[in-house]
Formats: structure tokens, sequence, C-alpha cells
């Protein structure tokens, strides 16, 4: 069956990546789109594109039939990644729900003419490999190219010999974007090309960093946004109180975790479930059931679409708690108002219509976040 093309709400919230030094470690700073204007009908038909292959109304054979358009409007958040010898500049999205490091380049006679394309020919480092890869999406984008080796800086850490994708056609989709291609920081059973070693798993293994984690923290457009990626280690000047440890299973290469439960409204409890921690995922998408509850709690009305339609009188409104591992988590009632269109407000929340939870920035920009692949586990921490 064809998902419905109105359930889309992806806004990205800016973000910077975590900036304290531990023996290897380095900051990376993202930047923000300024030209933010939600699109409520784009958010949620980004993440269900996403993970389209897990849907019970998706069959076998009709994934890739739900146009996702990417509206300039859309905050997005990318950080500068530099690519060859001399280094090319490229602006990539962070994503911890995907593993491929896949970006424009001139071998893309369709690619958009603003998007910044990697030129093999002027890296004195890269050399051809060859290996054809194609991405495709649930909602039709998709892009597809060749394979290189050639050396990729983040933050100041140069990884040699890293597998890059070098895109040789894309869809409209993607060339609307602002970003000129994506940085996957899942595992890598699920990178396109088999037997990659991602971004992250270089880093590791040629001693570029030693403690093996990467620590996100993202601003809010309300405090001046920004935000921070911190590969191998932590930024303690945003971190109040301990971590929670929570165990992340990887089996489907993202970082799967369970949630106990919570409140809503005026102390409604909702269900425990499971849910993957998404950086490339704007919204708290719940599954279906809990976002019932945590909708009728705030007498939230349901769209049809995924989304909901909430009151706009954060006053009116209580906070959202998770709890997970123990601890509870808070989502700021203010967090609840996703998107004010007219008189109507659109909820931070939804459902995808899938069996798992994807806990996306609308949950991740009130606590910082640590990655720690090797164990693997996820940890929370309040905001400072």
């Amino acid at each position: 069956m064809k998902i419905s093309l109105c359930i889309a709400l992806l806004a990205s919230t800016a973000t910077l990546l975590n900036a304290a030094p531990t023996d290897k470690s380095q900051s990376f700073p993202l930047a923000a789109n300024p030209n933010f204007k939600p699109n409520p009908k784009n958010a949620i038909a980004k993440a269900r594109a996403k993970y389209y292959k897990y849907l019970a109304d998706v069959s076998a054979d009709g994934g890739g039939s739900v146009p996702l358009t990417d509206v300039s409007g859309d905050l997005e958040y990318y950080g500068i990644v530099s690519v060859g010898t001399p280094p090319q500049k490229l602006k990539l999205d962070f994503d911890t729900g995907s593993s491929d490091l896949w970006f424009a380049s001139t071998l893309c006679s369709g690619c958009s003419g603003t998007q910044t394309k990697f030129n093999p020919t002027k890296s004195t480092t890269y050399k051809k490999e060859g290996k054809s890869w194609s991405i495709g999406y649930g909602d039709g984008s998709n892009a597809r190219g060749t394979t290189g080796i050639d050396t990729v800086t983040i933050g100041g850490l140069a990884i040699k010999n890293q597998r890059i994708e070098l895109a040789q056609t894309e869809s409209a989709q993607f060339q609307q974007g602002a970003t000129d291609g994506l940085l996957g920081l899942g595992f890598n059973t699920i990178s396109t090309v088999a037997g990659t070693k991602t971004p992250m798993d270089n880093l590791i293994s040629q001693g570029l960093i030693s403690n093996p984690v990467f620590g996100v923290w993202l601003g809010k457009a309300s405090q001046g946004g920004g935000g921070e990626y911190l590969f191998g280690g932590i930024n303690t000047s945003k971190v109040s109180g301990a971590f929670t440890k929570v165990p992340a299973d990887n089996s489907q290469g993202w970082y799967s975790i369970n949630v106990d439960g919570g409140s809503a409204g005026q102390g409604a409890s909702i269900d425990q479930f499971s849910g993957i921690v998404d950086t490339g995922t704007t919204l708290l998408l719940f599954t279906d059931s809990v976002a019932k509850q945590v909708a009728d709690s705030y007498g939230a009305t349901d769209n049809g679409d995924g989304t909901y339609t909430i009151s706009c009188d954060a006053s009116s409104l209580s906070d959202l708690t998770l709890s997970i591992g123990g601890t509870n988590f808070v989502i700021p009632a203010a967090d609840l108002i996703y998107y004010r269109q007219g008189s109507q407000c659109i909820a931070g929340f939804g459902s995808a219509g899938m069996s798992f939870a994807i806990l996306g920035d609308v949950f991740l920009k009130n606590v910082y976040t640590v990655f720690a692949p090797t164990v693997p586990e996820v940890r929370f921490a309040k905001l400072a």
C-alpha cells in the first residue's frame, strides 16, 4: 500500500558538535539554516520513508511509492566536513539513523547547481574504487553512484583511506536540500556497500580518538540555536548531574533502546515502548497506541496523517516526562508545540505508524546524549 503523503513533519533543530576535550577528542560545530519555516506537512513522512521497510502497510515490492518533498524553508542541520587533499569542504547532515557517507560530486550531471560537488580529480589522495552504490527511500527519493577512497577530515581529525560514496545521480528531493550529502553515524551493518567501515569505525580503529564515543548537544532555536558533536569525548559544560546508561540493541543497525514509560498532561501514565535514538528525525514519534495516550492527555486532536493539533497556549500544558533507565527526562510543555499555522498549532509529537518509536530532536534537544558504539549503549544526562 502507498504511504499517505500527508505524514511528513521533518524540521531539524540547529546542531553543533560538543566541545570538551578528553585525551583525544574533537569538537565539531554544525551550522544551522537561518531560513526556518517549519512545514507541518513534511516530517513524519521523512521518518516513515527512512524506516519504510518496517511499516506494516508497505508491501514487500511496493517500497518507494511515497514522494517526499524537501521544502526549502525547513531548517536543516549540517556540519562542514573536508574531503580530499587539498580539502574540499562539504555540508553534510549527521544522522545516527543511517550509516552511509555520500555526497554530490562532479560525476553527477544532474546534481543541484547550489550544491558543492566533490571533484575527485582535484584531490591528490583520492583513489578510484568503482563499487556501485544505490540508496532508495520509501518516499521515492534516491541517489546512486560509485565509491572511492580518500581522506575525510571531521573536526580536525583526518581519517585516512575512508570509503566515500560519490553521487552520479540524485533525485529532486536531495537536489532541493540545503546540504551536499549525508554522514551516517549508525552501525556499519546497514551501510549500502558491504564491508564499509563508517567514519566512526575508522576514528576508533585509526586511534584518532582514545574514547570510542561521541557526544551530542542540540541547541534550541528559541535559545539561539546551535549545537555540537564531540567525537571522542563529552562536553561536561553542557551536562548537569550523572549520566544514565541504557543498553542499545544494534541488531537493526540503529541505537534502539527501551523506554520504561512516563507521564503526560496532568499525570496520565504512558506505556513502555522501544525506540530508535535518531538525530536525523525532528519529531518525537511514538507508536500509535502511545501517541494516542499522549494526545488524549493533552486533549490533542488526531489529524489523520500522523500529526496532532494541540493547544497553542503552552501555559495550559504540562511537561511530558519519559522514564529511561530509571531516570525521568522532561520535555518542557513549550517544546510540545512544534508549529503554529494560523490559529492552529501542530504538536512536537506524532506517530509514524510503526511498531517502534523514534526519539528525535524534540526529545534530544532536552538532554545531552552520548553514543557508545563499542558497548553498545546510549547515555543520557540532563542539561546544565
